[in-house]
């Protein structure tokens, strides 16, 4: 082989490698690459790791492509009116879980909905798109939404072997009515953690994913195990 056709050869595999390592570099710098996703997602990255049954390339495939289509989106602040508006109609819903756990999570999950649209997510109409959107700006909080929106929905999945107030173990329909309801009451509480993020005046779009983790949990949710918490 001729010392010039080794040249050559030489120099087309360098080109092969340097396109790659660009595309590779691009590819990173676009979704943070596998430790940049999981310092973005936190807890929503081992999620989308579960559903893809532990295959984390294709999760992160997912959660990449969740960045490219969202990653973009700046929100709309809300007036001082609409916020107080909001804030009203979360503490109606939250009263009204004592008598009607059902309605008020369907309350909230509306409410939600309507308050991400709102802000600038896709609208209530595409929960799917909405969810997904969100999870890319709050990913620390989107889970409650989706409980939220199961429990509305009725699709929770009630506990077996539920113990009563006075000790003896719950059975049948009992049961099924005490795991849903409770279930109801905690996917209700995680929302809040969403709810406020989003109907606060945030300082900053690119900072709201990171802040709204630390500042939300300081809120009260107002609903204990015994019901609504007033005061």
């Amino acid at each position: 082989m001729s010392t010039v056709l080794i040249i050559a050869l030489i120099v087309v595999v360098v080109a092969v490698l340097a396109v790659g390592a660009v595309a590779v570099v691009n590819s990173k710098r676009g979704t943070g690459g596998r430790r940049g996703l999981r310092h973005r997602f936190g807890p929503e990255y081992d999620r989308a790791v579960a559903r893809h049954d532990g295959d984390t390339k294709a999760a992160e495939r997912d959660l990449g492509e969740r960045v490219k289509r969202h990653g973009s989106l700046r929100t709309r602040p809300l007036e001082p009116a609409a916020r107080e508006q909001y804030a009203a109609r979360w503490t109606v819903a939250q009263e009204r879980f004592v008598d009607s756990p059902r309605a008020a999570v369907t309350e909230a999950d509306r409410l939600i909905a309507e308050l991400a649209g709102a802000r600038g997510f896709p609208d209530a109409g595409h929960y799917e798109d909405q969810i997904e959107a969100l999870s890319v700006h709050h990913a620390h909080h989107v889970h409650g939404y989706r409980r939220v929106h199961r429990a509305a929905l009725g699709t929770t999945g009630p506990e077996e072997g539920r113990t009563g107030t006075l000790g003896g173990t719950l059975s049948g329909t009992e049961a099924d009515t005490a795991a849903g309801t409770e279930e109801m009451r905690a996917a209700m509480i995680e929302a809040r953690a969403l709810f406020d993020a989003l109907v606060a005046e945030q300082r900053s779009d690119t900072g709201a994913a990171h802040t709204d983790r630390h500042d939300t949990h300081k809120r009260s949710t107002g609903i204990t195990h015994k019901g609504v918490q007033h005061g």
